[in-house]
């Protein structure tokens, strides 16, 4: 009777282990699932840039990092070589930094032509950015939204268009409100957003 009692125990544990064996496979199959789909989400190009600023002579001085958010596009930037002092900070419309005046870049991006500067009353500019202050250190370091442009592609205020968008770096601080770009001076350094499409 007992011999019968332990081998009923026995294959009871056994039935047991072997439910609960099942049980973890399901586990490590969800879990597996969930792993491979969280290794499938990737940040979406589009949501996303990094942008390297040069000077006129060719030489890095700073870096942004663009990303899209439900308010706009946070710009982060580090820069470091520039004059101490209060600079001019745009978003122009073309992907283009031709050293050493950076005139390839056009102006301001722009998109529904209205005038330059928050302080008048037919602005800003869709690429006008508050001015950047640079430390006696030669370094700034700043976050920003623009609020009226994205990179959605395909977007007529996207900043990731055909011919690109830069950031420009002013050698005098923007005034807010004189046309066509705040009387900020030089454009001392520049970084592509997006590069030009090559020709078809």
């Amino acid at each position: 009777m007992k011999r019968c009692l332990f081998l009923s125990f026995v294959l009871l544990v056994v039935f047991l282990f072997a439910a609960c064996g099942s049980g973890n496979d399901d586990g490590i199959e969800t879990t597996g699932n969930s792993e491979e789909a969280a290794g499938d989400v990737t940040v979406n190009e589009e949501e996303t840039a990094m942008v390297e600023i040069t000077n006129g002579e060719g030489q890095k001085v700073g870096t942004a990092e663009l990303e899209q958010t439900d308010a706009g596009v946070l710009i982060r930037l580090e820069a470091s070589g520039l004059e101490p002092g209060t600079h001019g900070f745009h978003i122009h419309e073309t992907g283009k930094c031709e050293a050493p005046k950076f005139e390839s870049a056009g102006g301001h991006f722009n998109p529904v032509d209205a005038s330059h500067g928050v302080d008048h009353e037919k602005g800003p500019h869709a690429g006008d950015l508050p001015n950047i202050e640079v430390g006696e250190d030669g370094a700034a370091q700043t976050e920003v939204t623009a609020d009226q442009v994205t990179l959605k592609q395909g977007e007529q205020n996207s900043l990731l268009s055909e011919a690109g968008t830069a950031l420009i770096i002013h050698a005098k601080a923007d005034d807010n409100i004189s046309q066509p770009a705040g009387d900020a001076g030089d454009r001392i350094a520049c970084g592509v957003i997006s590069k030009a499409l090559p020709d078809k």
